[in-house]
């Protein structure tokens, strides 16, 4: 199964209200192991981002400036997610931006590209009901280390989910492969029976004087309990 981790920072909160996509994040696995094969895109929003926004992601105007425009990656944005499991956490923020692109392109919602979406907040929430379930609060909950994470950045971002969702599918604890490049689905190990028969056990015997002492330690305990000691009643 192909796999695509995405997310997006935006200029605000609000697709229709005219806040734009600044930066993109894809992160693809395929059976449940990273390709290296990403695609990370800065966009123009010809616009400010919003205070609020500018604290949480750090993109300036004036570094997105000469960036290029949405309209000028949405080929290769669609070519790259085409038939892919889009996995995303708060799925209806992010599929709204990229819609409300779309839309001002006239062209289709992203959901007629990609095979499916799933939303990584949805599942945390039926795991862990009553809980916080941010992005952050499920690195923390699920041991994934996101001491990187100073400022939200869209791969940064779909790198933490693709490593949060391993986790709450349990299907491995890590998206490390080992040195032989064998993946965790395919690491089955058999042993072959073991004969004990052909084994020689010793057998040793307790000395004169431990068996004394071990006596001593059974009178003391008799005596501690009054008498009362079961294991050597006759």
């Amino acid at each position: 199964m192909r796999q695509i981790f995405f997310d997006t920072e935006t200029t605000g909160l609000a697709a229709e209200g005219g806040d734009r996509i600044i930066e993109i994040g894809c992160v693809e696995m395929i059976n449940r192991q990273l390709t290296g094969n990403n695609l990370h895109l800065y966009v123009n929003p010809q616009r400010a981002s919003h205070e609020d926004a500018l604290r949480v992601h750090g993109l300036t105007e004036a570094f997105l400036s000469d960036k290029p425009l949405f309209a000028q990656i949405a080929d290769q944005l669609l070519d790259f997610l085409a038939g892919a499991e889009l996995v995303i956490h708060n799925a209806p923020f992010d599929i709204g931006f990229v819609n409300a692109e779309m839309k001002r392109l006239g062209r289709s919602p992203i959901t007629d590209t990609v095979g499916s979406v799933r939303d990584t907040l949805l599942m945390a929430r039926d795991l862990f009901p009553g809980k916080a379930n941010s992005l952050d609060a499920l690195c923390r909950r699920l041991e994934v280390d996101n001491s990187n994470r100073k400022l939200h950045g869209a791969l940064l971002d779909a790198e933490l989910l693709a490593e949060v969702f391993i986790r709450l599918t349990r299907g491995q604890d890590s998206l490390v492969m080992d040195d032989s490049g064998d993946s965790a689905q395919s690491a089955e190990f058999k042993l072959a029976a073991l004969d004990l028969s052909s084994f020689a056990l010793p057998i040793l015997q307790a000395s004169e004087a431990e068996l004394l002492a071990h006596e001593r330690v059974l009178g003391e305990l008799d005596k501690a309990s009054g008498g009362k000691r079961i294991w050597q009643a006759a």
